[in-house]
């Protein structure tokens, strides 16, 4: 005579609808919640969509690996010393309405980036730093990115772009003229700043 099943014993049946309670549940609380708490959230006034430029220079900046060494995520002050750090006030939901997808990343191999437009407004300086990261900041371990640039020798076509290295890496009669990747992808990191208050009757 058999032994009376235990309510414990799983089956196949008993599995997969443990398995989809769990998923479902899951759905809820990581999908469905931030969604309704969410979908009323606008834009703070003072945050611009991007411009057509900006958003090539998004597509770059995901294209070229950013997003594995740098967050866009400054955190709160009780979790991290972001704000010493000089990179800005946490943000808050509103900050990311324009960002499909969002690139708020899980790495700082490098300095967080949501504010490096305000930190670091010089579009010579970001063009030089793709160029030879180190030239910019000495011992840094960013990879340089000298294909978004054309090096030649003579001077540069009317409307060209050109590079103003510093005097130990620019070469006499050699011009750095940057492609319009590099262009697109520095007016992306120039937009990055959300300095302004995050919420409505904030002082800046």
């Amino acid at each position: 005579m058999n032994a009376k099943a235990n309510v414990w014993d799983m089956d196949e049946l008993r599995l997969i609808t443990g398995a989809m309670v769990i998923l479902g549940g899951a759905t809820g609380i990581l999908v469905v919640m931030p969604y309704l708490l969410l979908q009323n959230v606008t834009p703070p006034a003072a945050l611009k969509p991007y411009t057509n430029e900006q958003l090539v220079g998004r597509q770059s900046y995901i294209a070229n690996g950013c997003v594995y060494c740098h967050s866009q995520q400054p955190r709160d002050t009780k979790q991290a010393p972001d704000a010493k750090r000089g990179w800005g006030r946490p943000t808050v939901a509103g900050d990311y309405a324009y960002d499909t997808p969002h690139l708020l990343g899980t790495m700082r191999t490098g300095p967080d980036l949501m504010n490096i437009g305000a930190r670091q407004p010089s579009k010579d300086w970001h063009l030089g730093h793709l160029y030879q990261p180190r030239a910019y900041t000495p011992g840094s371990i960013m990879p340089s990115y000298p294909y978004l640039f054309e090096v030649r020798k003579g001077q540069p076509k009317p409307g060209e772009t050109v590079v103003n290295l510093p005097p130990a890496l620019a070469k006499p009669d050699e011009v750095v003229v940057a492609k319009p990747e590099a262009l697109a992808l520095v007016s992306y990191l120039l937009s990055l700043d959300r300095t302004y208050p995050a919420l409505a009757g904030e002082k800046r």
